[in-house]
């Protein structure tokens, strides 16, 4: 058996800063609770979002006790933050992308300025083996927020007409990133998708039926709880498979954004694994807090915004 999740950290910074916790106390708060819930899931390969300091994650860490193998992309946003993994297993870096796929070009991300042809912060491709002779390949990407700045640091546009421009910019973007996404599935998947183990997690900032998400999917007819889910095709050697529908319905959520919960962090896996899931799961059950567009506002926040996501496989 092998468990595999994802889970955005929420601005994991040591105390002080512009990001982190305002002093000790609260940041302690947060490792504890943070080390509480991952050792409660009890994961193999977790990809984490929001590192902001590698020697938070390693506070982190060191909270969990035992021995950890933890990776982080080279490449972070502006803000500083990135994507990792901690894993049980030894880990093997496959690739940490930045740069669209191409022929993809560069996309407006403003009214004014150069486009951008970057994802906002690096995806990581990883490799470990849960078994003698049996690899398993993990990539990790936190897609462009749906959260719109505007500015001069603004979180509030000044009439519609910005509002909905900048509404496009950042749904340019997570586009590109999520087709570049895919580009970095398919090198891992390679057309062998009944053979290769591929697991892709992380917080893809929109919900299952989004667009964007469906761009990673592949071919699209063979959805979970469709009528063509198992049913062999050409596409099953590219394609993945969303794991969203497999969580109970009451826990089918992982952030609450004014009110509302909303599934927008997501587990997808090749062919070689869609019949070996055991059990997917959100971890809700300590309550999620309802967030708005004030990213300060959770500075010193006891936990995170998000609730993990996991997968158990069978071997």
């Amino acid at each position: 058996m092998v468990v595999v999740g994802t889970w955005n950290l929420e601005n994991l910074y040591r105390p002080g800063g512009e990001f982190g916790p305002h002093d000790a106390a609260a940041y302690q708060t947060k490792i504890t609770a943070l080390a509480g819930t991952i050792t409660g899931i009890g994961p193999d390969v977790l990809g984490v979002q929001e590192v902001g300091q590698p020697e938070a994650l390693a506070d982190l860490v060191a909270a969990l006790g035992g021995e950890w193998h933890t990776v982080l992309s080279q490449h972070p946003d502006v803000r500083g933050i990135r994507v990792g993994v901690l894993s049980r297993l030894p880990v093997t870096v496959l690739d940490d992308v930045k740069i669209f796929s191409a022929p993809l070009a560069a996309v407006q991300s403003a009214d004014v300025g150069p486009a951008t042809a970057q994802t906002s912060r690096g995806m990581l491709a990883v490799r470990v083996e849960p078994a003698p002779g049996i690899t398993l390949d993990v990539a990790v990407c936190h897609l462009k927020s749906k959260l719109l700045s505007f500015p001069g640091g603004r979180f509030q546009a000044r009439d519609e007409g910005e509002r909905a421009r900048y509404g496009a910019y950042a749904l340019y973007r997570r586009a590109a990133e999520a087709t570049t996404l895919r580009g970095l599935a398919d090198e891992l998947v390679g057309g062998h998708g009944h053979d290769r183990p591929v697991v892709v997690v992380g917080d893809f900032n929109d919900e299952p039926q989004a667009a964007t998400t469906q761009i990673v999917l592949g071919p699209p007819g063979s959805e979970l709880g469709t009528a063509g889910a198992l049913r062999p095709d050409r596409g099953d050697e590219w394609r993945l498979w969303n794991l969203a529908t497999l969580i109970p319905e009451a826990e089918r959520f992982s952030r609450v954004h004014n009110g509302s919960g909303e599934l927008i962090d997501h587990i997808l896996v090749s062919r070689a694994l869609i019949e070996r899931v055991e059990e997917t799961r959100s971890v809700v059950g300590h309550g999620l807090p309802s967030v708005t567009e004030d990213p300060a506002a959770r500075r010193d926040a006891a936990d995170s915004d998000h609730a993990p996501i996991f997968a158990r496989f069978r071997l």
